[in-house]
């Protein structure tokens, strides 16, 4: 099957054209879109601060953070989050 756009397209461009040609992605209902782009614009991160930190503690983090498999600044984010909205 031929490619669908005319664009060069990057490994995982071509990764994810190849998975729609095969069928394997499928379209969704307005209603299930919606809730999903809302729940995207709430994690969208706008706001940068500076923070001081307990070397210890950011180690701590930076640790726990590894073993999960995601970046600190990430895992320090949720839990701002969670707090926030808790």
């Amino acid at each position: 099957m031929a490619a669908m756009n005319p664009f060069k397209l990057n490994r995982a461009e071509k990764k994810i054209e190849a998975e729609v040609l095969r069928g394997e992605w499928k379209s969704v209902d307005p209603e299930r879109f919606k809730r999903i782009s809302v729940a995207i614009a709430r994690a969208r991160k706008d706001a940068v601060i500076s923070l001081r930190l307990n070397s210890e503690d950011l180690a701590a983090f930076k640790k726990k953070a590894k073993a999960a498999g995601v970046p600190y600044q990430s895992l320090i984010a949720e839990l701002i989050h969670y707090h926030a909205t808790h």
